[in-house]
């Protein structure tokens, strides 16, 4: 099997970007279809839409649905009467992922526009896709990669902190499950194996996350950019993404993704359940203390979930525990060749030993 490396066509992060963006944009055309949904719109699609109309480019405006469900994609595509040159995707990852859709089925360029760093979805080829409910749906492979990632501090600086640390807990994961991968020579989102570089990219994220992400969350709460966001942003979106999709997701990813099996808990972010995922995937392959206490500490510090409670799952029995690892045994093809117990009875046993992990830290920390 060949090693594979994918990425966006450019990637372009600057602060203001958003409306300097015509020399960047013209390369692909004048006519432009743009997704969003309400709040982005209000927030800064609509006066971006001005600025791409002021350098004369045809806009149509389309409002993104709410899910990025097969129904909902192709409610947009039968929207678009005249076949633009390009697609713009402005918003968080759903809206991004329907963006994809829609630049794959019309074969046009597409253009991503995160207003949030909370996954590493923005350069990815894929699209995830759910159901009308909410639950996870598919995987959909596209045949290339954005052809531009736009990305903007000072419009990711006014979102809520929770999505910056969200996006903490989707890039710290790559690293650990693209070694899991690597380590059995895995196939990867790229449809091949992993390269060297795609691991190093997935570690240079984990170490700008773990030097600057506490400030960078500082930064964000204070609704301001500086170097330590800047340094966090690219490491959540880009370094994540390319980390990620070449080098492969394996039990924290597919874990997560069986949440919704349990019907129960709290409204998660994508990030926040992988936090916890990842929590539970350390202490399957034993890893050092040292080195849970490391992603432990972090995740307090920023507020992401490390207890069945912080989940919403304080009462969950065995048996609706059972439900989520089943799933999630059942949902990964490689699962069962990592180098450490993956059985459903393993999940659930590790996912309890996290909960207990993290109260007994928490309460030693208070007593010091």
């Amino acid at each position: 099997m060949p090693k594979i490396f994918i990425s966006p066509s450019n990637y372009i992060q600057a602060k203001n970007i958003l409306f300097n963006a015509d020399p960047y944009l013209s390369r692909y055309g004048s006519k432009a279809v743009i997704v969003g949904d309400e709040n982005v719109y209000g927030l800064v699609g609509d006066r971006f839409i001005d600025y791409l109309k002021d350098n004369d480019y045809t806009v149509t405006k389309l409002m993104f649905g709410g899910e990025a469900s097969p129904e909902e994609i192709q409610k947009a595509i039968d929207e678009i009467k005249d076949t633009p040159d390009f697609v713009i995707g402005i918003g968080g990852g759903k809206t991004l992922d329907t963006a994809k859709e829609i630049g794959q089925h019309l074969n046009i360029y597409t253009v991503i526009i995160p207003t949030l760093a909370s996954t590493d979805a923005p350069i990815s080829r894929l699209s995830v896709l759910y159901n009308e409910d909410g639950t996870f749906n598919a995987y959909q492979f596209h045949t290339k990669s954005p052809d531009l990632v736009l990305v903007d501090p000072a419009v990711i600086s006014q979102a809520p902190p929770r999505f910056l640390a969200s996006g903490f807990g989707d890039a710290l994961s790559t690293y650990v499950e693209a070694k899991a991968v690597g380590d059995i020579h895995g196939f990867t989102n790229a449809q091949g194996i992993g390269t060297i570089t795609a691991m190093k990219i997935a570690q240079a994220s984990t170490d700008t996350i773990f030097e600057f992400g506490a400030q960078a969350f500082e930064a964000n709460k204070a609704k301001v950019v500086t170097p330590a966001l800047e340094a966090v942003i690219e490491a959540n979106i880009l370094m994540s993404g390319l980390g990620f999709e070449s080098g492969g997701t394996s039990l924290a990813h597919a874990l997560q993704n069986s949440f919704p099996a349990l019907k129960k808990g709290k409204h998660l972010m994508h990030g926040e359940k992988v936090a916890y995922s990842l929590l539970t995937q350390l202490l399957m392959e034993n890893a050092e203390t040292a080195v849970i206490n490391h992603y432990l500490h972090f995740f307090l510090q920023v507020g992401l979930p490390t207890t069945l409670e912080d989940l919403g799952w304080e009462d969950a029995t065995d048996d609706e525990l059972m439900l989520v690892a089943n799933d999630a045994a059942a949902a990964w093809t490689g699962i069962d060749q990592l180098r450490f117990d993956t059985s459903p009875e393993a999940i659930v046993a590790a996912m309890r030993a996290v909960d207990q992990y993290s109260k007994d830290y928490q309460a030693h920390a208070l007593a010091e």
